[in-house]
């Protein structure tokens, strides 16, 4: 066994795990084909996935669900909802076994080769895709009715030049079934399409993974309005960090200390300025409520930002 490290063709982690070793998707013979690939690296989404695929899976050529130890049945879910949408033959599942170091001090004390580091577990998960162009999906991230036609109409547009996307999603708080709270009071616009290729790989950051980006190169920013984050009030959205009450001491965590504040806000009942309550009519769900008519229908431009 050679020793763990970099090679040309792609990564080997230190665990020695060499089923797990990285193959860069351009070095194959058979290339790269032209064409989008949404990558979600996932564990216990089961109630996120039926909201996230459907918009998803019809935007984009392929749709990657990595499962990394989910215990709620998300693989079943998964292909549950990509059958109901008529979208199966899009859908692509694989598993990553490993525990992955939390984002934080646990990464920062984790080497990059290992099989336990954030960014070794994106390579890996990226390494699966087969196509030019690919977005870093989560599995809590629904898109709208405008970012489903803008992500689809972006795929034929992107394949073939150097250009990233940052895409601007809003928290939604969900209480219930027919109850949330949509936040407006952050702008923020991540980076999560990029082209496949050498110049584009996930590498140590402070306090998670960072995707390297050549100069100079395109960026694209979309609008506001296109996607929505799910957060569950009965759950523990803080869970993959290692000390969630870091945020505050941190430059680096500006959208994370607001997503803190507006959580605990609303645990205790207290709705934050530029967070909107909104209920859902008679027999609609909150969530395809936000995404299908009121963000869509909300005045342009959408005010965002914080008071």
């Amino acid at each position: 066994m050679s020793a763990p490290g970099q090679r040309a063709a792609g990564l080997t982690n230190l665990e020695g795990h060499t089923e797990f070793d990285i193959t860069w998707p351009w070095t194959r013979a058979e290339g790269l084909r032209p064409g989008t690939t949404a990558v979600l690296r996932v564990k216990d989404e089961a109630r996120s996935l039926p909201f996230v695929l459907p918009p998803l899976l019809r935007a984009c050529d392929h749709v990657l669900v990595v499962d990394n130890g989910s215990t709620d049945g998300t693989p079943e879910v998964a292909a549950d909802a990509a059958a109901r949408a008529g979208l199966a033959d899009k859908l692509q599942q694989a598993s990553y076994p490993f525990k992955v170091a939390r984002a934080g001090a646990e990464h920062l004390a984790t080497d990059e080769l290992s099989v336990h580091s954030l960014p070794y577990f994106y390579n890996w998960c990226f390494s699966q895709v087969t196509t030019r162009y690919s977005w870093k999906w989560d599995g809590d991230m629904v898109l709208t009715t405008e970012g489903e036609v803008s992500i689809q109409d972006l795929g034929w547009q992107v394949g073939d030049v150097q250009s990233i996307i940052r895409v601007p999603r809003h928290g939604l708080y969900l209480e219930s079934d027919t109850k949330g709270y949509l936040d407006l009071g952050l702008r923020n616009a991540e980076e999560w399409g990029f082209p496949v290729g050498p110049d584009f790989v996930f590498t140590k950051a402070y306090e998670w993974e960072i995707r390297t980006t050549p100069e100079p190169v395109r960026s694209i920013g979309l609008p506001h309005g296109l996607c929505v984050e799910l957060k569950y009030l009965d759950g523990d959205e803080f869970a993959h960090w290692t000390d969630p009450s870091s945020f505050a001491t941190s430059f680096r965590n500006k959208r994370k200390r607001r997503e803190w504040a507006v959580y605990n806000a609303l645990l205790e009942g207290r709705v934050p300025e530029g967070v909107h309550e909104i209920t859902a009519p008679p027999g609609v769900h909150v969530v395809d409520h936000v995404t299908h008519d009121w963000l869509p229908r909300a005045p342009r431009p959408l005010q965002v930002g914080l008071p």
